[in-house]
């Protein structure tokens, strides 16, 4: 085998090619592999509806205190609190997570249950009526059932607490 034009005999200028390939194949395989910090696959957007579900969350949380606050008024709050968890697990079970463990805070609106239970939870499911009235008006055909629903009960609810 003679030598070529650039110095190198075929033998040699294969060797090199087979060489650069197998570079180019590890370096790509290991780059798709994350070890490089190539991280191609972006995080998952958060559901639409999940800001939904942390008011429902958050009204179980304001309805649990204003009953340990006040007693007195377990009869006629927990029936509302009930549907709001019933709400959370439905929606959870829609966008498919688990309800969290610890509950998340109560909405700003119900902060003042220990002086004025009944009206800060009237505040409150104002408040999420209308966030859940906006996301109905933006949810695909298979979630605005349930997410009309939502909307409609707080909205009873709101209605409810002006007695």
């Amino acid at each position: 085998m003679g030598k070529r034009d650039n110095g190198r005999t075929r033998r040699e200028a294969f060797g090199v090619a087979a060489a650069l390939g197998t570079a180019a194949w590890t370096v790509t395989t290991v780059a798709g592999c994350g070890l490089l910090g190539d991280d191609s696959e972006p995080a998952p957007a958060p559901d639409p509806l999940q800001p939904i579900l942390d008011e429902a969350l958050g009204l179980v949380t304001a309805y649990d205190r204003a009953m340990a606050t006040q007693p007195d008024l377990r009869d006629r709050l927990a029936p509302l609190r009930a549907d709001h968890h019933a709400h959370a697990t439905a929606l959870a079970g829609l966008i498919g997570t688990d309800l969290p463990s610890s509950a998340p805070a109560a909405p700003a609106a119900a902060a003042s249950a220990g002086t004025d239970a009944v009206s800060g939870l009237r505040r409150a499911e104002k408040q999420a009526h209308q966030s859940a009235v906006a996301a109905c008006t933006k949810a695909p055909a298979d979630r605005v059932m349930l997410v009309g629903s939502v909307a409609a009960c707080r909205a009873t609810h709101t209605e409810a607490l002006h007695r």
